[in-house]
């Protein structure tokens, strides 16, 4: 198979996104949306920047597009409150970063990205992470800048209840958004952000900032970046179990992704999906819902983007 100079990836959400839900006006400004977040990291991969950079970018334009779940269009907790968490890997070192819990931050995955570049640590949380954020000084963006009228419609109908949503049954985002990367020197890198769940309470934090869950990436093997339902994922580890089997089975990158997506996941009814580079370049997508808002782009192909199979 040729080796792709550098590759990349992105995701949206994954889950049940229906055909019949989705306008083509819809369709177009989520593709619009996606393609402008693979030239946001393409741009960089291709003057020789490094896959760390890349995901960082691809998933900063993410963040602040209000299309999706993470950054500026995060859902609301039971308490009305915006709390979103992001990681990031670099699969050069391992050196990871993560936060969670956290409010205001206008890129959570740049907050990710700066925990391990600027503490001996890989995971900060709610108030200690928000210090972290002052302490480099990050300016806050007030509520208003987070809040979506459609958002908070949905956390309308579930207030009261002990339900939480993933948007599923919609064609609005779901989950998270997330990028995987190789660069020209053979690097990958990956990183996921995330609004989390709709009327989530006690703090509830799903696999996005986990590494290993959300997120994972080692040269050695491959780079991954999961979306679904988050405690599926955390349950099965994901990240790091299509790397194990990579490294420890043997397996290539699609019959590690297919194995865990469509096998491992479905077994005990986590539904979501994956996108993943490996060390060579190659890139795989699969999901077991109705849908995935995803992207991809090589050194050697165009940008494309899809939300159904």
């Amino acid at each position: 198979m040729l080796m792709q100079k550098f590759s990349l990836a992105i995701h949206g959400g994954a889950g049940t996104i229906l055909p019949e839900e989705t306008t083509p006006e819809k369709e177009a400004a989520y593709n619009f949306a996606l393609k402008e977040s693979l030239k946001a990291g393409y741009d960089l991969l291709s003057i020789g920047a490094t896959a760390l950079d890349a995901v960082e970018e691809a998933v900063r334009y993410l963040e602040d597009c209000p299309l999706f779940n993470a950054g500026r269009g995060s859902v609301f907790t039971a308490n009305e409150k915006n709390e979103m968490d992001a990681s990031i890997m670099w699969g050069k070192d391992l050196s990871a970063g993560a936060v969670a819990g956290i409010t205001n931050i206008q890129n959570p995955i740049s907050l990710a990205r700066k925990v391990f570049e600027q503490t001996p640590h890989v995971f900060l949380g709610s108030e200690g992470a928000m210090q972290f954020a002052k302490s480099l000084g990050i300016e806050l963006k007030p509520a208003s800048y987070f809040f979506s009228q459609e958002r908070f419609d949905q956390l309308q109908n579930l207030i009261g209840t002990d339900e939480v949503s993933l948007d599923h049954g919609s064609s609005k985002p779901i989950g998270t958004v997330g990028a995987v990367a190789r660069d020209n020197e053979g690097n990958v890198a990956a990183a996921t952000s995330t609004g989390g769940m709709t009327n989530k309470k006690f703090g509830r934090i799903g696999d996005t900032p986990m590494i290993g869950a959300g997120v994972y990436a080692n040269n050695n093997t491959c780079a991954v970046s999961s979306t679904g339902h988050g405690e599926y994922f955390i349950r099965a580890v994901v990240a790091y179990d299509i790397s194990c089997l990579m490294e420890y089975g043997g397996m290539n990158l699609e019959e590690a992704c297919r194995k865990v997506v469509n096998d491992k996941l479905v077994k005990f009814g986590g539904e979501g999906g994956v996108i993943a580079v490996d060390s060579g370049g190659t890139l795989c997508l699969p999901f077991n819902s109705v849908g995935m808002y995803r992207g991809w782009v090589t050194e050697a192909s165009d940008f494309q983007t899809r939300i159904f199979k």
